[in-house]
């Protein structure tokens, strides 16, 4: 009997053995890029997700730069990644969309953006949808609708903001641009609904990226019922449309609802809500965090924030009527504006990871990336790599004079590359722009406490940033 018992224990630790060299060395039928695969089945997950306060690159990626070079191998949340912090596998990854790599997260952002959500489409599904949401966020739409108002927007916001005391303001820029984009999508309005929809995506967003252990109490698992909750609200104004199609809101729903009622449509009802979903959280969340990094960086830059403000007090100088609003030949004019926007995202790192996944075996740069793997894009390591930006860590908006800054290129990626650039950049720095516009020519402002940021890995305020806005007198 104990022959046999020390002979299954000796098979159970052989075992055990086997399968945990075979986790630290994955097969591959070529040369895999170096790396350590950490721990079974977590991997180095713990090490991808602990908190840091540093501006430069994530801890985690800097240390196996140092030690492996700029692409190496790692395991999160239990699936095996290639880390790429080199430019040019970067763009020939993203051009390769589709062919040789498709758009990829792990199961942890699917089950919280939701199975049908944009990002795990592909193919004419994905162009689809992405011709939708142009038709919101599209240049003609900008033009013609979305200038003006988010302008207005601006304005009442900024006049209320100066009229207390003290304002956080990532969360009141967070609010402002959510209620306006939640309008334009739902005519969703905070004043008149019973339901704070905003509320379920503070829960949604304190979990995003985090160790994701859905148990309660975890913020992972505060996350998932934000986003249940969110989608039970969208999920009921649809049906409340749908049982009353003759009245019109001009809203994003409106035209949602038209290609629902098509013939042989390919758009369904979870694909529509789950879109809705990711439109409210990316308009609002990402821009509130730039803008919020811009305020803080021309606080401490001020010769920034001199050039700034004399590009805008010309604009209102050319004008025949200074009280007119901004028009789009003024917008489009915005030229150190727009190298201040493509600075702060630069800086900002808000994505810190673009994921894809191999379709097939991919021989690169001497590596194989094997089929089925993953593949982490890094925007921070690009952005502040010395041989492409000098002096990277400082905030010099005039590094980019005369560069084009508005596309993804092998050095910019803050808004993705190749045929996922995220096609509400446009709409992001047209709010940025018209915002900073309203503020530099109307106010200015003191930092009272707050503005340190911490990654975990994407960026927050901690403790906020608390300024306090007083009115421009002429």
């Amino acid at each position: 009997m104990w022959s046999a018992a020390l002979c299954i224990g000796t098979l159970a630790v052989i075992c055990i053995i086997n399968w945990v060299n075979s986790w630290r060395n994955p097969r591959c039928s070529g040369k895999l890029p170096p790396g350590s695969m950490g721990l079974p089945l977590l991997g180095e997950t713990l090490q991808f997700f602990s908190p840091n306060t540093s501006s430069d690159v994530p801890p985690f990626i800097r240390d196996r730069m140092k030690r492996y070079g700029p692409v190496f191998r790692t395991s999160l949340v239990g699936r095996p990644v290639i880390v790429s912090t080199d430019p040019e596998i970067n763009n020939f990854v993203f051009q390769q969309e589709g062919r040789l790599f498709q758009s990829w997260y792990p199961d942890t952002f699917t089950e919280i953006f939701g199975r049908q959500n944009v990002g795990s489409l592909h193919g004419f599904m994905y162009k689809y949808l992405k011709s939708m949401v142009l038709n919101l966020f599209g240049p003609e739409s900008l033009k013609e609708k979305l200038l003006p108002q988010v302008e207005q927007t601006a304005n009442r916001n900024l006049h209320m903001w100066s009229q207390q005391q003290s304002v956080e303001f990532k969360e009141a820029t967070a609010t402002m641009i959510f209620d306006l984009t939640a309008k334009k999508l739902i005519s969703y309005d905070p004043a008149t609904s019973s339901e704070n929809l905003r509320e379920n995506f503070l829960a949604f967003i304190q979990g995003l990226i985090s160790f994701p252990l859905n148990i309660p109490g975890t913020a992972y698992h505060k996350c998932l019922q934000g986003r249940k909750k969110a989608m039970k609200i969208l999920k009921d104004m649809l049906q409340e449309r749908r049982a009353s199609p003759e009245k019109r809101h001009g809203d994003f729903y409106d035209y949602v609802l038209e290609e629902l009622k098509k013939d042989r449509t390919i758009l369904t009802e979870a694909i529509a809500l789950d879109l809705m979903f990711v439109l409210l959280f990316a308009s609002f969340e990402t821009t509130s965090l730039a803008l919020t990094y811009a305020i803080k960086l021309l606080s401490d830059n001020p010769s920034v924030l001199e050039k700034l403000t004399e590009e805008h007090e010309a604009i209102l100088r050319s004008r025949e009527n200074p009280n007119s609003g901004i028009t789009w030949k003024e917008y489009k004019s915005m030229t150190f504006t727009s190298q201040v926007i493509n600075e702060t995202v630069r800086l900002a790192n808000i994505v810190p990871g673009i994921f894809r996944k191999a379709l097939k075996n991919v021989e690169i740069k001497g590596y194989t990336i094997p089929e089925g793997w993953a593949v982490m894009v890094c925007p921070p390591a690009v952005h502040l790599n010395p041989s492409a930006y000098e002096d990277p860590l400082s905030f010099n908006p005039w590094r980019w004079e005369g560069m084009e800054g508005n596309g993804g290129s092998k050095n910019f990626m803050a808004f993705g590359g190749g045929m996922r650039f995220c096609v509400g950049t446009d709409f992001a720095k047209m709010q940025m722009a018209v915002f900073l516009h309203c503020l530099v020519t109307k106010y200015r402002w003191t930092p009272i406490k707050g503005g340190n940021i911490v990654r975990t890995p994407g960026l927050a305020f901690p403790d906020g940033f608390h300024i306090r806005l007083f009115e421009k007198h002429t």
